[in-house]
C-alpha cells in the first residue's frame, strides 16, 4: 500500500530545478582563462576519448601544436552543433510535450518540467556559442559549415507523415537527451582547459536530469501508443539512433587539411572511423542509456523490435 501522495517520489520533474539548473545557479562567464597558454602546455581543448583519431601516429608526429589546432577545430564544430541541436531539435521536441501535440494526455508536472528543460537548453546554446566564438577567433577558424547531422535529423521529420511528425520530434529529443557520453562524465579538471571543463560539467549536470526526465516520458508515451504507431516509431528510432553516431567525414577531411594533412594522410587518419562495423560499435557504446530506457518501457519485449535492432548490429540477437 502506498503512502500519502505528498510523500511519493514526484514523477516527470527535473528535481529541485531552482537550486540545481545551471541557468539558475551557475555564475560562470565562460571567458577563456588569462593563463591559457600555460594551460595548453599540459591540458586539452576537448576530451581525447571523443576525438580518437587525435592519437594517430601521423598526428603525433606532426607535433602538439597541430594536435591542439585539430582539437580546437573539433571543439568549435561540436559547440556549433550543440547550439543548433538545442534550438532546432531538442527544444522543438520539448514544445511538442508542452503544447500537447502528442497522442496522449500530458500530466501537468510533465509540462512544467518541459518548460524548465526548454529554458536549460536555451542557456546551453548560449554558452556553447560564447565559447565557440572565442576559440574560432583565437585560431581564425572560418570554415564553420552547418553540421551534416542536423540536416539529416531534420530529414526524419520531413519523411514522416503529418500525423507522425509530433512523435518523430519527440523521438529525436528522446535519443539526443539519453545519449550520455561516459567518457565526458569521467573528465577531470586537470585534463581540460578550465573554461571548457566548467562548461562541459555544467552542461552535463543538467543533461543527467534531462535524461532521467526523457526516460520517464518515453515510458509514459510508449504505453499510450497504439500498436500501429509503435511499429512506425520503432523504425524511426532505429534510423534516429543510427544518425546520432554517424561521423561527418567531409568536415573531418577539411579539418585535417587545415592541419596540413593531404588527402592520402587524412584518409589514413580516419580509416578506423570508416571500418564496416565501426558505426555499430559506436552505437552500442554510446546509446547504452537510450537502450536501457527502451528496455524499461518494454520496447524490446516485442520480437520484431528486437530483431530490427539486432539485424542492424545495435544489440545482441
Amino acid at each position: 500500500m502506498t503512502g500519502p501522495a505528498s510523500t511519493q517520489t514526484p514523477r516527470y520533474t527535473l528535481g529541485d530545478w531552482d537550486n540545481k539548473a545551471a541557468v539558475r545557479v551557475k555564475k560562470n562567464d565562460y571567458r577563456l582563462p588569462d593563463d591559457l597558454e600555460r594551460q595548453l602546455a599540459t591540458r586539452d581543448w576537448f576530451p581525447p576519448a571523443f576525438i580518437p583519431y587525435i592519437a594517430h601516429p601521423l598526428i603525433d608526429k606532426a607535433g602538439r601544436a597541430v594536435a591542439l589546432r585539430l582539437a580546437a577545430n573539433h571543439l568549435v564544430y561540436f559547440l556549433d552543433y550543440t547550439t543548433m541541436l538545442e534550438h532546432q531539435v531538442v527544444n522543438r521536441a520539448v514544445e511538442i510535450i508542452v503544447h500537447g501535440e502528442l497522442a496522449a494526455a500530458i500530466p501537468r508536472p510533465m509540462k512544467t518540467a518541459a518548460l524548465q528543460l526548454y529554458t536549460d537548453e536555451g542557456y546551453h546554446a548560449l554558452f556553447s556559442n560564447e565559447v565557440a566564438e572565442q576559440i574560432a577567433a583565437l585560431y581564425d577558424i572560418r570554415d564553420r559549415p552547418r553540421p551534416r547531422r542536423i540536416d539529416r535529423l531534420l530529414g526524419v521529420i520531413e519523411a514522416a507523415s503529418p500525423a507522425d511528425r509530433p512523435l518523430a520530434w519527440f523521438l529525436l529529443g528522446f535519443v539526443s537527451e539519453t545519449i550520455i557520453a561516459k567518457e565526458l562524465l569521467a573528465i577531470t579538471r586537470e585534463r581540460l582547459v578550465s573554461t571548457v571543463y566548467q562548461m562541459l560539467r555544467n552542461h552535463l549536470e543538467d543533461e543527467a536530469r534531462h535524461s532521467r526526465y526523457f526516460c520517464e516520458v518515453f515510458q509514459f508515451l510508449w504505453a499510450a501508443l497504439p500498436p500501429t504507431q509503435r511499429d512506425r516509431a520503432a523504425r524511426m528510432l532505429l534510423e534516429i539512433i543510427g544518425l546520432y553516431f554517424e561521423p561527418d567525414l567531409p568536415w573531418l577531411m577539411r579539418s585535417l587539411s587545415s592541419g596540413g594533412f593531404d588527402e592520402q594522410s587524412s584518409l589514413q587518419i580516419i580509416a578506423e572511423l570508416r571500418q564496416p562495423d565501426a558505426h555499430a560499435r559506436r552505437v552500442r557504446c554510446g546509446a547504452v542509456s537510450t537502450f536501457a530506457a527502451m528496455t524499461k518501457a518494454s520496447f524490446f519485449d516485442n520480437e520484431n523490435n528486437r530483431q530490427l535492432f539486432s539485424q542492424a548490429g545495435f544489440i545482441d540477437g
